[in-house]
């Protein structure tokens, strides 16, 4: 990443400046997204009304495979729940 900024601005070519500008960004808005829906799923876990073990065992897969076990949690235990 550090190696393509000095490339397109010593190239004197704004596109690809540009275009490195508008990944970095968007690199930052998926990460905060994935940040904030990590959090969330954590603090559904926490506030849940499972049992206490089960509590445990789902903070623990959320807390230690952020992304995965988020989405994982979001729709096997959380999906379960909702009532249609």
């Amino acid at each position: 990443m550090q190696l393509l900024l000095p490339l397109a601005q010593s190239s004197g070519n704004t596109a690809a400046g540009a275009g490195v500008g508008a990944f970095l960004i968007l690199w930052i808005l998926i990460s905060l997204a994935v940040f904030i829906f990590w959090i969330w799923m954590l603090i559904d876990v926490l506030g849940s009304n499972m049992p206490t073990s089960e509590k445990l065992l789902w903070g623990l897969v959320v807390f230690f495979l952020p992304l995965i076990g988020s989405l994982i949690y979001f729709f096997v235990r959380r999906g379960s729940t909702r009532t249609v």
